[in-house]
């Protein structure tokens, strides 16, 4: 279903509960509006909670005393419901009711027509398992339990091991703080790429028998990863997602990638004069420049960026993981270990995720001449 509507029974007083700082009714209409609604009524009959993120994204839906008649498939949802964009689409487009992952009921469903009250409407139609975070937030209570729910679902599909078991959950720290706060998703990724850099100049501040300031950096390189993973959980829990942000976040790693070979190299070279620094440095750095521009070429070209694999590459080999190598090889004294695997590395990967574009090209070409 392309277009749909959407009647939403506002319940002041459970609509007003705030779930990562937006309220749920708020949530609810941006939900609603991402998964295709684009005629949104609020039926309130007091005084309606506030829903300024939804207005923020020219969402403005109409307010109304009673329930509008209507006929052809319509979302009717109780405004007391937090539930996924993913599992709206997927109600629009196959009908039924809503359903926890625990079979309990939701006041959520798609319905012809209304007849005498929502849930009674609703008790004929068949049931759909929710797939993602679907539940009642009735007092503050549930809005933690939600909100504790919804942070779990704030990963991405680059995220490695270090991400997962660190990175993020230490991020997430500053991530709940940030939200009660006018700072931006944008703003922070600024302030990742920027602690990244700074990071990186650590590395030029070796000395021979010191390698205190590589270990500096690393630790702060370390943070910085953290503190990357903030941008995204913020844009994604307040829906603040743009196209900016996403290129800000993007190029700021290769910025930080560039920077942290030519420290390394720069404090190498000072360090351990023996070690062919310099031009392990250039050949890690170039290499990072063309591999971004690979990667470029795959978010802009549709028929490289279907390719599964070239993305589960791009995935596997873009996470944060290699800042926990670096922490190690500093403290070690052996960072040209890490510089040797870089310059040669990178190389490797730029090469196979172009020749798996291209390859994915050509099937795409064959198949559409068949």
């Amino acid at each position: 279903m392309e277009s749909a509507s959407a009647i939403l029974f506002c319940e002041p007083e459970a609509g007003g509960l705030r779930v990562a700082a937006l309220t749920v009714l708020d949530r609810l209409v941006v939900t609603a509006h991402r998964a295709g609604c684009r005629s949104i009524t609020i039926v309130c009959d007091g005084e309606m909670p506030p829903i300024p993120r939804a207005r923020a994204l020219g969402i403005e839906p109409v307010i109304a005393r009673k329930a509008p008649k209507f006929s052809g498939q319509t979302l009717v949802v109780s405004t007391n419901v937090l539930v996924s964009v993913s599992d709206l689409k997927r109600l629009l487009a196959e009908g039924g009711r809503l359903v926890t992952r625990e079979r309990k009921l939701l006041p959520i469903g798609v319905l012809k027509k209304l007849e005498g009250t929502l849930a009674k409407s609703l008790g004929r139609e068949r049931r759909v398992m929710a797939e993602g975070v679907a539940m009642r937030v009735a007092d503050n209570f549930s809005a933690r339990t939600a909100e504790v729910e919804l942070w779990d679902t704030m990963g991405s599909s680059t995220d490695g091991l270090v991400d997962q078991y660190f990175n993020r959950p230490a991020g997430r720290i500053l991530s709940k703080v940030l939200i009660h706060t006018p700072v931006s998703p944008n703003q922070v990724s600024v302030f990742a790429t920027l602690l990244g850099v700074y990071a990186a100049w650590w590395f030029t501040q070796v000395e021979p028998g010191n390698h205190m300031g590589a270990i500096v950096g690393a630790l702060l390189l370390q943070l910085s990863a953290a503190v990357d993973c903030v941008d995204g959980d913020l844009a994604r829990v307040q829906y603040k997602e743009s196209r900016l942000g996403k290129w800000l976040d993007l190029a700021g790693d290769q910025v930080v990638h560039v920077a942290l070979f030519v420290g390394i190299a720069v404090g190498l070279s000072r360090a351990h004069p023996e070690v062919p620094a310099g031009a392990l440095g250039v050949s890690a750095a170039v290499g990072v420049l063309i591999a971004f521009g690979v990667v470029l070429r795959g978010i802009l070209h549709p028929e490289a960026r279907g390719n599964s694999r070239v993305q589960r590459l791009i995935d596997a080999t873009t996470n944060r993981d290699f800042s926990v190598l670096i922490i190690v090889l500093a403290f070690a004294d052996r960072l040209d270990w890490f510089l040797w695997a870089a310059a040669v590395g990178v190389h490797g990967f730029w090469m196979l995720a172009l020749g798996l574009q291209l390859y994915g090209r050509k099937t795409s070409t064959k198949e559409e001449a068949v």
